[in-house]
C-alpha cells in the first residue's frame, strides 16, 4: 500500500505530466497515464470492491469512435480514521465502532458505465450521487432506463456515452433504506454507541403525511412509553397542532412503527401529523460524505484494492464531474463546506459540480438523528435542519452568530476547490430560500461571483419539470418547463472551464441593484389572474434553537424547535435572514435569469411556486409550480378580466410564432446556453405546443379567409 508521501509525489507527477502534454496526442497522454497509474495503488478509503455483475450495456450498441459500453454492478467497503482531520467534522465518528486498526467500517452499493475499451473513452467521470437511491439524469442524459440505464434503447441520441463519458452511481444515503433490490443504491453505516457501549438516546422528531395505515419511524424509540411521546394532528400548516391522546395510537414493531387506533385507521390524506418521541442508536449518517469521496478518490488514484482487485478505471480519470437533482446536491454542498473535495490523501476529488435545484442549502445529513431524505418545503419538513449559515459560496459575515464562513473556505485553504455551477428554479427562492445564496445574510446586498462558480437562475420554472396536463392537489395545471437543455450546454461548459480555460457563461439571477429580487408582496409584481390565488407564500430562513450547543456539536437537545403560528415571518420562532424572490412581468412570468423560449415567447404564465386545493387550500403546494395558459382570443380574455394579452394579440400567426420562437433558441445558442444540437428538437416541441392551443389558424385557412370567394 503506498504511503501518502508516494501519493503525494504521484500526484505531483501526474499534473506535470498532464501539463506537458495536454497539446499531445491522446496515444502519448495514454501512455503516460498508464505509466502514472502503475505507481498507484489502494490507500485509505475503499479498501475493498467486490464486483457481483459485469456485462454487456445498451445492448451491444457501438458508438461511434467509443465503441460498447459495459455495466459494472458491485459493492464497495470502505474505512476512515476517526482521528484524521479530513472525517473528523462527521458528527459522532468518535462514537461509532472501530476494527482492529482502528478504523471505522461502511460499505455501499454502486453502478458503473464506461467504455468496453477505455482508450476510445474521454478519460472523464460523470458523477451522479443518487437521490434517495435512485439514478436521476435520465432527461438530461435524453435517456431512458430508470435504475438501470444500461438498458436503455435509445442509446444513439443520449448525451454522454457518445462523448466516450464513464457514468458512475454509489450509494451515500441513509435515507435510501437498506433494499438494494432494483439497483437501489443503498449505504450501510455504523451505529453510534455510547463508550460503555449502551444505547445512545436523544430526542428525534417525525414529519408525517399520507403514509397509510402505519408509519415507519427512522429510527427506534427508546422506550415504549406512550407518555414519553407525543403524536399531533393538523389539517393547514398554521392550524394549532391537536394532540392525539395515547389511546389513539401505538406503538408497533418493537417501537420501529407507529399506527392509529383502532387497528386499520389511515392516517388522514395531506393531513399533517407530527410524532415527537424519544429515540435510540443513531447512524452516523456523516460517513455518507466520506463513502462518496473515498469511492470516487479510489476510482481516480488508485490501481486495486487491498484484496488486490483491480480498480475497473486504473489509470484513466483524468477529471471528474459531478451532476445532482436536488437532494444530492444539497449533499454536495455541505460535502464542498466541509472539505470533502480533498480525500484523505491530500488530493482533489471533484474537477467540477454541476448543481441543479440544491440552491445555497444543506442536508439533513450531519447531525445526531438525522433524516438526509426530508427536504424543506414552505409545507413541509419545516424544522429539520437544512439552511443553515454559510448560505452561499463566497465568504460572509453572519449577522445573527457573528461568524464569517464561506462554502468555499475549507477547499481554498488545500486548493482542493471544484468548479461550481449552481442552477436552480423560481421554486428555490419560494420554498428554500434561495437568495441568500446570491446576497448577504442580511439581504442588503448583491454578493460578486466566487471565482470558481456560476449561478444560473431558470426562470419561472419549478422543482423540475412538471405535468401540465395534471394539477394533482394544487389549484392550477403543473409547470412543464424543461432546463434539460440548458444543464446540458453548462455541463459542456463546466467541461472547457476546467479542460481550456474557457470562461463560462456569465451568472444570470435576479439582483437587488436591478430591481429584479424583491420582496413577495410589495414588489413581486404578479399579475391579478381570474381564477389564481396569489398570497405571496414564502418560506422563511430562521435560526432555529436546537439547543445550547446544537450548531457546534451536531447534537439536538431540543427536537423539534418550538415554533408558533403564523409559521413564517415570525419573530417569536427565532431571528430571521432576510430572503426574496424573482420579480415578475406583466404576464407573471419571471423578469432576470435563463429564460427558455417558452418564457421568452410565452404561450402561458409559469411560476415557480404553487398553492394547494382541497381541504388544505392555499398552503404551499410544494415543489410544484403553476402553468396558468393565455387566451386564445382578445375576446376571450376580455370576457374573462384577464388583464394578459391573449395570444391573437400577441402572435400574428403561427409562423410568425415559431420565427420568434426560433429568434430565442439561437440567441441562448449564442449565449452557450444550448446547444446546437437541442435547437430541432426544442423549435419542434413548441411548435407543437402552440398548434396544440388552438389559437392559431392553419396557413391554409389564414389565406383562404384573406382571399374570399
Amino acid at each position: 500500500m503506498a504511503t501518502w508521501r508516494e501519493q503525494s509525489i504521484f500526484q505531483k507527477a501526474q499534473r506535470m505530466l498532464w501539463s506537458r502534454l495536454a497539446h499531445s496526442g491522446v496515444a502519448s497522454v495514454l501512455i503516460a497515464v498508464a505509466i502514472l497509474a502503475a505507481a498507484s495503488t489502494a490507500d485509505a478509503g475503499v479498501t475493498k470492491i467486490q464486483i457481483i455483475s459485469r456485462g454487456p450495456a445498451f445492448g451491444g450498441y457501438s458508438f461511434p469512435n467509443v465503441g460498447t459500453y459495459e455495466r459494472i454492478i458491485g459493492k464497495g467497503f470502505g474505512e476512515i480514521g476517526p482521528a484524521d482531520r479530513h472525517n473528523n467534522a462527521i458528527v459522532d465518528i468518535s462514537l461509532a465502532p472501530r476494527n482492529a486498526r482502528g478504523k471505522v467500517e461502511y460499505s455501499f452499493d454502486f453502478y458503473i458505465l464506461k467504455p468496453t475499451d477505455l482508450t476510445k473513452g474521454n478519460h472523464k467521470v460523470f458523477y451522479e450521487p443518487p437521490n434517495r437511491g435512485n439514478k436521476q439524469f435520465g432527461n438530461f442524459n435524453r435517456s431512458r432506463g430508470g435504475n438501470d440505464p444500461a438498458t436503455a434503447n435509445d442509446p444513439a441520441g443520449s448525451f454522454l456515452a457518445p462523448q466516450g463519458y464513464t457514468m458512475v452511481w454509489s450509494g451515500w444515503d441513509f435515507g435510501a433504506g437498506t433494499d438494494n433490490s432494483d439497483l437501489n443504491l443503498t449505504i450501510t453505516l455504523p451505529i453510534a454507541k455510547n463508550a460503555d457501549g449502551s444505547s445512545i438516546t436523544g430526542p428525534a422528531y417525525e414529519y408525517i403525511v399520507n403514509p397509510g395505515a402505519s408509519y415507519a419511524l427512522n429510527y427506534a424509540a427508546a422506550t415504549l412509553d406512550q407518555s414519553k411521546a407525543t403524536l399531533t394532528h393538523r389539517v393547514h400548516l398554521d392550524d394549532a397542532p391537536q394532540i392525539i391522546p395515547a389511546s389513539g395510537w401505538e406503538y408497533m414493531d418493537g417501537g420501529n412503527a407507529i399506527r392509529l387506533l383502532p387497528a386499520g385507521t389511515s392516517f388522514i390524506p395531506n393531513d399533517i401529523y407530527e410524532f415527537s418521541y424519544t429515540a435510540k442508536d443513531p447512524t452516523v449518517n456523516g460517513i455518507g460524505f466520506a463513502a462518496v469521496r473515498d469511492f470516487n478518490s479510489f476510482l481516480r488514484y488508485a490501481t486495486e484494492d487491498g484484496a488486490g482487485n483491480r480498480n475497473p478505471l486504473a489509470g484513466d480519470v483524468t477529471r471528474i464531474y459531478t451532476f445532482t437533482n436536488s437532494q444530492p446536491g444539497r449533499m454536495l454542498n455541505d460535502f464542498r463546506t466541509l472539505g470533502f473535495n480533498e480525500d484523505e490523501n491530500g488530493k482533489i476529488v471533484f474537477d467540477g459540480m454541476l448543481q441543479w435545484i440544491a440552491a445555497g442549502d444543506g442536508i439533513n445529513m450531519n447531525y445526531r438523528f438525522s433524516q438526509p431524505a426530508r427536504t424543506e418545503r414552505n409545507r413541509q419538513d419545516q424544522l429539520y435542519v437544512e439552511g443553515v449559515f454559510p448560505f452561499a459560496n463566497q465568504r460572509t459575515k453572519d449577522p445573527i452568530t457573528g461568524k464569517t464562513a464561506g462554502r468555499y473556505d475549507k477547499c481554498t485553504k488545500t486548493k482542493t476547490c471544484p468548479l461550481g455551477m449552481e442552477v436552480y428554479s423560481a421554486n428555490e427562492y419560494w420554498v428554500k430560500a434561495a437568495s441568500l445564496f446570491t446576497t448577504d445574510p442580511s439581504g442588503t446586498a448583491d454578493l460578486p461571483d466566487h471565482p470558481m462558480a456560476r449561478d444560473y437562475f431558470i426562470s419561472s420554472e419549478q422543482h423540475g419539470t412538471g405535468n401540465a396536463a395534471a394539477k394533482g392537489i394544487c389549484q392550477q395545471l403543473q409547470n412543464p418547463l424543461d432546463s434539460a437543455p440548458v444543464l446540458r450546454a453548462l455541463f459542456v461548459a463546466m467541461d472547457e472551464w476546467s479542460m481550456k480555460g474557457i470562461a463560462p457563461p456569465p451568472s444570470a439571477i435576479p439582483r437587488l441593484a436591478d430591481g429584479t429580487l424583491v420582496p413577495p408582496l410589495s414588489g413581486a409584481g404578479f399579475p391579478k389572474i381570474p381564477g389564481v390565488t396569489y398570497t405571496g407564500l414564502m418560506s422563511t430562513r430562521y435560526l432555529l434553537n436546537y439547543g445550547a450547543d446544537f450548531y457546534s456539536t451536531g447534537v439536538m437537545a431540543i427536537n423539534p424547535p418550538a415554533v408558533t403560528s403564523p409559521i413564517f415571518n415570525n419573530p417569536k420562532n427565532g431571528p430571521i435572514y432576510r430572503t426574496y424572490v424573482p420579480k415578475t412581468d406583466a404576464d407573471g412570468n419571471d423578469v432576470a435569469g435563463v429564460r427558455l423560449a417558452d418564457v421568452t415567447v410565452p404561450l402561458a404564465t409559469y411560476t415557480g411556486w404553487a398553492l394547494r386545493s382541497g381541504p388544505q387550500a392555499n398552503d404551499g403546494c410544494e415543489g410544484a409550480g403553476q402553468y396558468i395558459p393565455f387566451a386564445k382570443t382578445k375576446a376571450e380574455r376580455m370576457n374573462s378580466g384577464d388583464p394578459r394579452l391573449s395570444i391573437e394579440e400577441r402572435y400574428a400567426s403561427l409562423t410568425a410564432y415559431s420565427a420568434a420562437v426560433e429568434k430565442a433558441v439561437d440567441e441562448m445558442i449564442a449565449k452557450r446556453l444550448m446547444l446546437p444540437e437541442d435547437k430541432p428538437a426544442n423549435m419542434n416541441r413548441l411548435t407543437r405546443a402552440a398548434t396544440a392551443t388552438g389559437a392559431f389558424k392553419t396557413e391554409a385557412a389564414s389565406q383562404e379567409n384573406s382571399n374570399p370567394r
